[in-house]
C-alpha cells in the first residue's frame, strides 16, 4: 500500500495511520533526509526479524535508531557532555553517530560491541512519525541487490511488493547515504563520508 504524505506539512491523520502500522508490528518504507528507509518499531522482535530477512542482514550489521529529537537519545545511548555538544550541533541532519548502548536497548538489536547508530533526520515526515510513535524507529536504507539506492517511492513499492506493509510517498529526491561518525571514545572518527559535511571531524 502506498500512502501519500505532504513532505512539508505532513497530515496528522496520515501520520497516525502509519504509526498504527508500526505499533501492529508492521514494516514500512519512509523518507529521511538522505534516503528512503526500511523501518519498524524498536519494540517489535517480529518486525525486526522481517527487516533482517528483507535486507538479508546478519546480527553483526547495524540498524540505526531514528529519533524525533535529542530528548530520548540518553535512554538508548551513553552520551557524554562532549558527545552531546556534537549531537546538538549537527542534528537534525544527514549524520549517523555511533555511541555506546545503554541497558534499555533490546539485546536483539545489539552488535558484539554494544554500539548503536543514532539518527535525527532533517525531514518533517520522519520527525512527525517518530514523535507520534513515541519511541525510536529501527531503520536501514532501501537498496537494490546491486547496491543501488532508490529515490522513487512507487519504484520502491514495486521492488518490495509483498515484503512491507506500507510505503510512504513523500516525493522523489536524490538519495545519498548519511555520513557515519563514531563517538565511542569521545574522539570523533569518520567511518563513512556521505551527505553530511565531515570537515569538522577531520
Amino acid at each position: 500500500m502506498i500512502l501519500q504524505i505532504d513532505p512539508v506539512y505532513p497530515q496528522p491523520r496520515r501520520i497516525r495511520r502509519v504509526a498504527d502500522v508500526l505499533r501492529s508490528e508492521g514494516v514500512i518504507v519512509y523518507p529521511t533526509d538522505t534516503v528512503y528507509g526500511l523501518g519498524c518499531d524498536i519494540n517489535s522482535r517480529k518486525a525486526l526479524d522481517r527487516v533482517r530477512r528483507i535486507k538479508k542482514m546478519d546480527n553483526r550489521r547495524h540498524l540505526s535508531f531514528v529519533f524525533a529529537d535529542l530528548k530520548q537519545i540518553a535512554d538508548y545511548a551513553q552520551v557524554t557532555d562532549s558527545a552531546y555538544r556534537i549531537l546538538r550541533r549537527f542534528l537534525p541532519g544527514p549524520y549517523t553517530f555511533i555511541l555506546k548502548a545503554t541497558k534499555l536497548v533490546p539485546r536483539i538489536v545489539l552488535t558484539k560491541r554494544n554500539e548503536v547508530g543514532i539518527r535525527i533526520p532533517d525531514n518533517e515526515v520522519c520527525q512527525a512519525l517518530v514523535a507520534e510513535l513515541g519511541n525510536p524507529i529501527l531503520s536501514s536504507s532501501i537498496r537494490m541487490p546491486d547496491d543501488q539506492l532508490l529515490d522513487d517511492p512507487r519504484q520502491i513499492a514495486t521492488a518490495y511488493k509483498g515484503q512491507v506493509d506500507l510505503v510512504i510517498d513523500a516525493g522523489t529526491f536524490l538519495p545519498e547515504p548519511s555520513s557515519v561518525i563514531s563517538l565511542m571514545d569521545d574522539e570523533p572518527e569518520v567511518l563513512r563520508v556521505g551527505k553530511g559535511d565531515v570537515s569538522f571531524f577531520q
